[in-house]
């Protein structure tokens, strides 16, 4: 067996809750210091200016509560499940690989169009990646999306995958990072290919 393919000893350490608590002290770290967001965030300029500590940090501040509630919702509803299936130890490197991989490839993008005043924080470029794990893992469950309408996990992560693809190409500008969430889902693809030597898609569907 391949070492990279090679398993990690199961457990279930409830890492999920851990990842949702470390988001929630930030952001209250937040609201008592401003400049803990500004040296969490990934900005251009700063990671030029060496503060490479962003391609991580991004990923626990937010950009107000709203912003966190859902993200930390989504980590809930999503992660606990996906953790349980595949452990804790595999979880945490899916989550925190695709979403530094995530970071890097949008400071990649903002570099070579110039866009260096921009300060990207959030998780759902990793909650992407945990929201395709679920839908791969968990085909046949149904996700009431607003609490009314009924779809299947694949159906419902490719439809909002497909909503972002959309956003990016016309250029839709109300301060949600397209890119990097369709960056989390290719590297959440990716992921799968290499380290479980399986397309995700053949999960969803079952073979």
């Amino acid at each position: 067996m391949s070492v990279i393919r090679k398993p990690f000893r199961y457990r279930n350490n409830n890492v999920v809750f851990f990842l949702i608590g470390i988001n929630i002290l930030v952001f209250i770290l937040q609201q008592i210091s401003p400049y803990i967001g500004y040296y969490a965030a990934l900005n251009p300029i700063g990671v030029l200016q060496g503060r490479v500590w962003q391609f991580v940090t991004y990923m626990f501040a937010h950009g107000g509560f709203n912003h966190l509630l859902f993200n930390m919702l989504a980590l809930f509803i999503f992660g606990v499940q996906v953790e349980r299936h595949i452990g804790s130890v595999e979880f945490l490197l899916y989550y925190m690989l695709t979403g530094v991989l995530a970071g890097v490839f949008s400071f990649g993008v903002y570099f070579l169009t110039g866009a260096y005043e921009i300060f990207l924080l959030g998780a759902s470029g990793a909650i992407f990646a945990v929201q395709l794990a679920y839908a791969a893992f968990f085909p046949d469950s149904v996700i009431y999306v607003w609490g009314i309408l009924p779809l299947r996990a694949p159906i419902m992560v490719l439809g909002f995958t497909a909503i972002e693809l959309v956003s990016s190409i016309i250029g839709v500008r109300n301060g949600v990072a397209h890119l990097t969430h369709l960056a989390g889902f290719g590297f959440g693809w990716l992921y799968f290919l290499i380290r479980f030597g399986k397309n995700p898609w053949r999960f969803m569907l079952g073979r």
